[in-house]
């Protein structure tokens, strides 16, 4: 009986070392994944440069090869520029042509301010001096007409003197028949009667010659009014003179307009003659070469890609109930399948949406047929020392990221 209790208790303490040891190791494995979080759902992610052309052309000669290593600046693919030449030759002779319509229409500004000016002066001048010759035609006018008012009075005074002579000589010769006046006193009377007459004919002249006064007088005030009509006709055209010049300004300004329009053609016309050779946009490798000597390219054609080696990271697709204690700065261990070696990094971001959302079809559970779905969510881990995996690492590739959440 004391050998069965023996084995009995020898049979305890195993089964409790047993269970001892059991569930030591089950709290090392708890322990040891407890603290990270890992997916082999993940690949490295890098810039792929598209390359395309800005301008339509023949290749003329494409300088690379697929899988050939390049750097920014580096010619790719040239087109031939000999359409682009022209163009830009046209676009120079059209600058200078407009260079030249701009200089014209500058020079004509200052003259055509000057000739207004000197115009308007003269239209003033010479509407003044009408202005006075009319003023001095109107009191010539008045004083001839006085004249004639004057001369009229003097022909009825001496009318009425050679009619009482007439009328005394009529008196006096029946007397001098019946000799009851001298002879010498009736020749007197005729003398007086022929003075009288001679002064009334006189004073007629007089009339006449200050009428045809008034009339060379009333002539030339006529044509001082037409003067003065015309000068006042040439004041209102030159007062337009200020439209004209700033018309010639405005002109002037459209010329310079036109100057900078056939420049910014000239910056086109080299652009596109620029364009005509295409340029690595940056370092990396040839992809996807779809262009060859004598193919016809237009604008936005895909002709290769660029895939930049030398900055790559990893897109890792967490499962959403991974991420509760995942932040970012947290160390992670990356291996690449490719390789067989792990590379060391850490959490640079986590996506603001799950991969789904972005996806071309995003779920829609709105008919009510719904079933829960674990989602994954994008996470971006940089790599530590990218001068040891530079060229090494290639976008695309598969492999697992474990992330140490605590």
């Amino acid at each position: 009986m004391a050998i069965r209790r023996v084995e009995k208790t020898s049979r305890l303490w195993l089964i409790a070392g047993a269970a001892a040891v059991l569930a030591l190791g089950g709290y090392f494995v708890w322990h040891h994944f407890s603290n990270r979080e890992s997916t082999d759902d993940a690949q490295v992610s890098g810039h792929v440069s598209p390359v395309s052309s800005r301008v339509s052309g023949i290749a003329k000669a494409v300088h690379v090869k697929d899988n050939q290593a390049v750097h920014a600046g580096d010619v790719l693919v040239e087109l031939d520029p000999r359409d682009y030449e022209i163009a830009l030759a046209k676009a120079e002779a059209d600058l200078e042509a407009a260079k030249a319509g701009a200089r014209a229409a500058r020079t004509s500004v200052p003259i055509a301010s000057t000739t207004t000016r000197s115009t308007l002066n003269v239209a003033e001048t010479q509407t003044s001096n009408a202005e006075s010759a009319v003023h001095a035609a109107e009191r010539e006018l008045d004083a001839a007409k006085a004249r004639v008012t004057t001369a009229r009075a003097k022909a009825a005074e001496a009318a009425a003197i050679a009619n009482r002579a007439a009328q005394d000589l009529e008196r006096l010769k029946p007397l001098l028949a019946k000799d009851e006046i001298s002879k010498q006193q009736y020749d007197a009377a005729v003398a007086a009667d022929q003075a009288a007459r001679s002064s009334a004919a006189a004073a007629e002249s007089a009339v006449a010659e200050a009428n045809a006064n008034v009339e060379v007088v009333d002539a030339r005030r006529q044509q001082a009014e037409g003067a003065l009509k015309q000068a006042k006709s040439n004041a209102s055209a030159a007062s337009t003179g200020p439209e004209q010049v700033a018309l010639t300004e405005a002109r002037a300004a459209g010329a310079d307009a036109q100057v900078q329009q056939a420049q910014a053609a000239v910056d086109q016309a080299k652009l596109n003659l620029d364009r005509a050779t295409v340029r690595a946009p940056a370092d990396g490798v040839v992809s996807k070469k779809s262009i060859e000597p004598g193919q016809l390219v237009q604008p936005g054609q895909p002709l290769m890609a660029l895939t930049s080696l030398g900055d790559v990271w990893v897109t890792a697709n967490f499962k959403e109930t991974q991420l509760r204690d995942m932040r970012a700065g947290q160390r992670v261990d990356v291996s690449v399948d490719a390789f067989g070696r792990t590379f060391h990094g850490r959490v640079d971001s986590i996506a603001a949406a799950t991969g789904a959302t972005f996806s071309l079809l995003p779920p829609d559970n709105a008919s009510g047929n719904y079933v829960k779905v674990v989602q994954r969510v994008p996470v971006k881990i940089v790599l530590d020392d990218t001068k040891s995996i530079d060229a090494q690492l290639r976008p695309g590739m598969s492999v697992s990221a474990t992330v140490y959440v605590r």
